[in-house]
């Protein structure tokens, strides 16, 4: 299948309402195969006072037309387009994607912000409901979260911050991963991973000193990955202590270090993760079957990871969060409804329930093994029913480019409980301060709704960050200046978010 663009209102987001339906295509160049009846095609094409759609698959065409104001603005002629291309694939496929034609990664935002400007609720709904086309069901969550979340973000001040440190390595692969990660299996890999520690404890002093400099309070710290417990113990604990001596840990508010995996996640590391003050920890299952575990490149059983979990309680922690993926390969509704029964049974504070993304770096998708997964929407409304019961409040939401089915990612978490970094990241409204190889600095105007927002960028892979650390730190100056910049538009930049 071919998607072909054509005019001013022909660009990014009718792409993307084409690929809600067919997300395998691809984006036909300016050469098309418009005359060669056996090419599968979608076509959106905006002339000066007339919009056209078509689509055709298996020699069969299926077209509509409407007319547009040639005074209409290119915002105003980019959604009727789409409106229209929306219209007739959901009309021919017999597909109505539940979040409409809605193909942005964050639908709660747009409620926080509708609300901003004063629009009442009516007003929000229909945005959902008749302008993108979302089902009641997503709406309604989307709308539970931003009102679990309104209190998180009015207590956000200007100058809050977060700190971010990655860890790109992995006892194994996963096959759905695509995240810049080595394996310590290699002989090569082990010996980047001292030199790496050594580097990111001297990127973390830079970046504790930038944020002493420019007044920033750190409110959440995280550790993550890869798997940031593929260290040994002694680095672990050596990049634990760093991150308590750079950032004060009486002021932080959540401490969460990913302890994803079993197969490197012992007892002496689940101590040194809570001496060393984090708060919440993650212990991520995606699948309790042992054929799915297998399918997907892990090397543990659904044993392993109910021994690590008991494990960290035995150790003392008390704010656990599990992930599970919907949509992995091998399995089934049924399977996925026993995994999350699980999950549910061990009683973790949190659960997030991912839709399995395919990404173009992965080797599912590399290898041809992803399927259309057409159980994907049931598993995610077993989740829907089974959470709540069980006392399990939705509190963020994201969507990703190759979700299966245009689904979501929903984190669940027990009253009290919800995670302050992913609320703060997933929303834009505070400096999130990254460092480790791929990481990426995003720094916030203070006080600013929507204000600029610029991005400092590390080196994608850990052996470029090791061998270039010395560009790492001078680009961690950006920090400063950005601030710098902030304090001289002090009138228009003051106030709370």
């Amino acid at each position: 299948m071919l998607i072909v663009l054509r005019g001013a209102g022909a660009g990014y987001e009718a792409e993307h309402v084409a690929r809600l339906f067919f997300p395998g295509a691809s984006l036909a160049g300016e050469v098309c195969p418009f005359e060669d009846e056996t090419a599968d095609l979608v076509a959106a094409v905006d002339h000066t006072v007339a919009q056209l759609v078509f689509v055709r698959r298996g020699g069969r065409l299926f077209w509509d037309m409407k007319t547009v104001d040639s005074a209409a603005t290119v915002k105003q002629r980019e959604y009727s387009l789409c409106r229209l291309l929306y219209g007739l694939l959901c009309a021919r496929t017999g597909i109505r994607p539940p979040w409409g034609m809605m193909t942005g990664v964050r639908p709660v935002r747009i409620i926080h912000d509708m609300r901003a400007e004063g629009a009442d609720e009516a007003a929000i709904e229909a945005r959902f409901l008749e302008t993108y086309d979302c089902t009641p069901e997503r709406f309604a969550t989307a709308r539970a979260i931003a009102d679990l979340q309104r209190p998180v973000l009015e207590a956000n001040r200007p100058l809050d911050c977060s700190v971010y440190a990655g860890i790109p390595f992995c006892p194994t692969r996963c096959s759905y991963c695509s995240f810049v990660s080595r394996t310590v299996g290699d002989k090569a890999t082990r010996a980047l991973v001292e030199p790496y520690v050594d580097c990111l404890c001297r990127e973390l002093a830079a970046t504790g000193a930038a944020a002493k400099a420019c007044g920033l309070r750190v409110r959440t710290l995280y550790i993550g990955g890869g798997t940031p417990t593929s260290l040994s113990a002694a680095q672990l604990r050596r990049l634990m202590r760093q991150m308590a001596d750079c950032f004060p840990l009486d002021g932080i508010e959540e401490y969460t270090v990913e302890a994803g995996r079993p197969d490197c996640t012992d007892e002496e590391k689940l101590r040194v993760l809570k001496e060393y003050g984090a708060t919440r920890i993650s212990i991520n299952p995606q699948t309790f079957s042992d054929a799915v575990l297998k399918n997907i490149g892990r090397r543990h059983t659904a044993q392993d990871i109910l021994n690590c979990f008991r494990t960290a309680r035995a150790v003392g922690h008390d704010n656990i969060n599990m992930d599970l993926i919907a949509g992995l390969p091998g399995d089934t509704v049924e399977g996925f409804c026993r995994s999350l029964e699980t999950a549910i049974a061990l009683e973790p504070e949190n659960i997030t329930v991912h839709t399995l993304t395919l990404k173009r770096a992965s080797n599912l998708v590399v290898e041809h093994r992803a399927a259309a997964y057409d159980d994907v929407a049931a598993m995610l409304e077993q989740a829907a029913r089974l959470l709540p019961a069980a006392g399990y409040r939705p509190y963020y939401l994201y969507r990703q480019k190759g979700t299966l089915q245009n689904l979501e990612n929903i984190g669940w978490s027990k009253p009290g409980y919800e995670c302050l970094y992913n609320i703060y990241i997933m929303e834009e409204v505070h400096t999130i301060l990254s460092a480790g190889a791929g990481g990426s600095t995003k720094l916030v105007t203070p006080g600013v709704r929507h204000g600029k927002i610029e991005r400092i960028f590390n080196f994608k892979y850990p052996n470029e960050y090791i061998d270039r650390f010395d560009t790492v730190l001078e680009r961690k100056e950006g920090v400063k200046r950005f601030y710098d910049v902030c304090a001289q538009n002090a009138p228009q930049t003051s106030g709370r978010l």
